[in-house]
């Protein structure tokens, strides 16, 4: 049978509870949770503070960066640039082809004409001599001299067009960093690197690599200039501007 606790009775009392005795503490809420702590800066109840943006956010990008394939790349030293297309390219070179056949055409038929013409006055005409005489040989031995004349010299225009098919494209690419034909179109070819004009060696390897495909195979000059469409960068960049580290952008 139990009794109900005197109040008078100091031993029959249940000691007070402290605060924290027989129940889990609980931490002391995060400075800053629910309401501002004095001393602290205040922040958005329940968000996040957000970070300012900085000035020109996302640039400037890497150097050779696509932009999500619009047609644009960055370049280190001349910034964000549009890639030339196909199209602009072909009429550069349709162009070039234009002008390099006008001086060729030019040079062949006036080097042929001189040449024909010096040969025809210098040629003798052999009917007038006995047929086993020594004047009759020495005039054909002087005629075949002629003739082998306008031979060498036929061979000489041919090496003079090709030296200036080499020097056209090599050196105005290497140094300018366009032909006429792309400079009418407004395009420029520039080291990926640097931006800069190709060179002399970079603009030889744009221009030794078709050349090669076009002796190694009949075709293969145009799988060269077709090789830009085989890239799957989005940098328009065929095997020769590969190898010489180039692309062709639009000015």
């Amino acid at each position: 049978m139990s009794y109900p606790p005197d109040p008078n009775n100091p031993y029959g009392q249940q000691p007070p509870q402290q605060p924290g005795y027989g129940y889990p503490q609980q931490a002391p809420p995060p400075a800053g949770y629910g309401y501002p702590q004095q001393g602290q800066p205040q922040q958005p109840y329940g968000y996040p503070q957000q970070v300012p943006p900085q000035a020109n956010y996302g640039y400037p990008q890497p150097p050779g960066t696509i932009q999500a394939n619009n047609g644009y790349i960055n370049i280190a030293n001349v910034g964000t640039v549009r890639l030339a297309t196909m199209g602009q390219r072909f009429l550069a070179r349709l162009l070039d082809s234009l002008v390099t056949s006008v001086i060729v055409g030019i040079a062949l038929f006036g080097g042929l004409a001189g040449v024909i013409g010096l040969a025809d006055k210098t040629r003798q005409d052999c009917t007038g001599y006995d047929f086993a005489s020594q004047a009759w040989s020495d005039c054909m031995d002087q005629n075949t001299q002629q003739d082998t004349n306008i031979g060498l010299a036929f061979f000489g225009l041919i090496a003079i067009v090709a030296v200036f098919g080499l020097l056209y494209e090599w050196l105005l690419v290497g140094l300018a960093g366009a032909t006429i034909g792309k400079m009418a179109m407004g395009l420029r070819v520039v080291r990926e690197a640097d931006g800069q004009n190709p060179g002399v060696g970079g603009g030889f390897i744009r221009f030794i690599i078709p050349m090669v495909g076009y002796m190694v195979c009949g075709i293969g000059m145009l799988l060269v200039y077709l090789s830009p469409f085989f890239d799957n960068s989005g940098k328009l960049q065929g095997w020769q501007d590969r190898a010489a580290g180039t692309l062709v952008i639009k000015k």
